[in-house]
């Protein structure tokens, strides 16, 4: 745990009590703090009172007492509109912020020769697999590595700081919206496409969010920077023009004078006095696809600027054993692959999925994000066929009707089936990919859980069934 440091014998108000409050409110003891712990959910309470905490109705506290607000990241800071405890606090003049605020702080107080070396990760897609990836790389060359944030721990229940070590943080766009003291060594903006726009009041906004990973950067500091898409484009422009701090910009697409790129999966660092080849991509099994080459790019240039040797870091890229739910195999029957691909909640991360094969069976649906699938109308000739699921079945199927064929089968376990069925019929090479394209939240409480029963789904499938022979 990171005792929070600034709130000592101060009260501060703990919103929300899932592992981001939990933890804050953990930590914000530890560090010399008294908290009050309120969760609109009655089992969240008689949780955190269980553990000690006072819980208290902040609804009709007075909150003068406050000297801040701890507001967990899934809770409304100004859209779709604020929520009630953010009109409060700002009413009693009260500070917002969020969990990698309080780490930030924490670490900005800690003497100099003390404070550890941070790379804070973003991006619409990808942030997952490049932080597990830096964190990876960051451990092979020896150092002593935390990874946290929005995967794995939150951020205040890793380990405490010292000099030597290293923080490698995602960050999401809910995150950075209550963050504003953040300074990381390395700072990662992957990519940008449309998302979670009702909770940021459209795209300026989501852009705006995003962008904050790079905040207080100076000489010193690198900021990595995805120059494939429009967004990042502008930033990188913008950012190169103020001349502040070191800029490496990566592509996945196309070769760059100066910057981590990847030609057809072979990666190039160009951040020195000459090209270097780092590593062909195509030999490292865990990540697939040119989404992921931009994914390496980003992780080996953050490890460099943190001062991890080329060569080190080139080996790790090979042996990085992947992420949990992001094109993962999760088990083989026969000719057919099932991969893993739960964590791709939008159109535009399903796209990544759906472009590393040729020929796919496709298991799609949830709750849907505003966009659809209709932006990936033309991979639709990839599919051998789609299994819907969810809430979003009947939207979707509508979007497939005379383009692709499709079965609306509802439920994971029995998408699953059908596919493997078809795909095990075919008695050629496939694949069956749960790659969504949807929130998970209409079946399932997260990802994580939409991931795990489809490997329940794919463990249990008849085992008679498989073709020993061909295995």
């Amino acid at each position: 745990m990171i005792p929070v440091r600034g709130f000592e014998g101060r009260k501060v108000a703990v919103l929300g009590l899932g592992r981001t409050g939990l933890t804050a409110a953990r930590a914000l003891v530890a560090g010399g703090a008294q908290v009050a712990l309120w969760d609109e959910n009655p089992a969240s309470r008689e949780t955190a009172a269980a553990e000690g905490f006072a819980v208290e109705d902040l609804k009709a506290a007075d909150w003068s007492d406050f000297a801040a607000l701890m507001l967990s990241p899934g809770i409304p800071l100004t859209h779709p509109k604020p929520h009630w405890s953010v009109e409060k606090a700002a009413a009693a003049g009260v500070e917002v912020l969020g969990d990698i605020e309080l780490f930030a702080r924490t670490v900005n107080a800690a003497p100099p020769h003390k404070r550890p070396r941070i790379a804070a990760i973003t991006g619409t897609n990808g942030k997952s697999t490049t932080t597990a990836l830096l964190g990876h790389l960051c451990a092979a060359a020896g150092r002593d590595t935390r990874i946290g944030g929005n995967i794995g721990y939150g951020v205040l229940g890793l380990e405490d700081m010292h000099g030597g070590a290293v923080y490698v943080l995602e960050t999401s766009s809910y995150q950075l919206d209550l963050t504003s003291s953040l300074k990381a060594d390395a700072a990662v903006l992957l990519n940008i496409s449309p998302d979670h726009l009702d909770r940021h009041g459209g795209m300026e906004g989501y852009v705006a969010a995003k962008r904050r990973v790079l905040l207080n950067q100076g000489k010193g500091d690198t900021a990595i920077i995805g120059v494939d898409d429009a967004w990042c484009q502008r930033i990188c422009t913008e950012i190169t023009a103020a001349n502040r701090r070191t800029i490496w910009p990566i592509s996945a697409s196309r070769s760059m004078g100066r910057g981590v790129y990847a030609i057809q999966g072979v990666l190039y660092d160009a951040t020195g006095d000459r090209v270097i080849e780092v590593a062909d991509l195509v030999r490292a099994r865990s990540l697939p696809g040119r989404h992921n080459w931009q994914n390496a790019a980003a992780a080996y240039a953050a490890a460099r600027a943190l001062g991890i040797p080329a060569e080190v870091a080139a080996e790790g890229l090979m042996t990085f054993p992947g992420l949990a739910h992001r094109m993962e195999t999760v088990g083989v029957r026969g000719l057919v692959r099932f991969v893993n691909d739960s964590k791709a909640t939008n159109a535009d991360a399903a796209r990544q999925a759906l472009s590393s094969y040729p020929r796919v069976y496709w298991i799609a649906g949830g709750r849907a994000k505003s966009d659809g699938i209709a932006a990936l109308e033309d991979l639709f000739p990839r599919l051998a066929k789609a299994y819907l699921v969810g809430e979003a079945q009947d939207d979707f199927a509508r979007t497939l009707d005379g383009k692709a064929d499709y079965l609306k089968a509802g439920t994971i376990e029995a998408a699953v089936a059908a596919a493997w069925a078809d795909a095990d019929a075919s008695g050629e090479d496939a694949v069956v990919l749960l790659s969504p394209a949807c929130a998970s939240f209409d079946q399932f409480s997260d990802f994580e859980a939409r991931g795990e029963a489809f490997r329940a789904a794919v463990e249990g499938l008849d085992r008679p069934a498989l073709r020993g022979a061909r295995a």
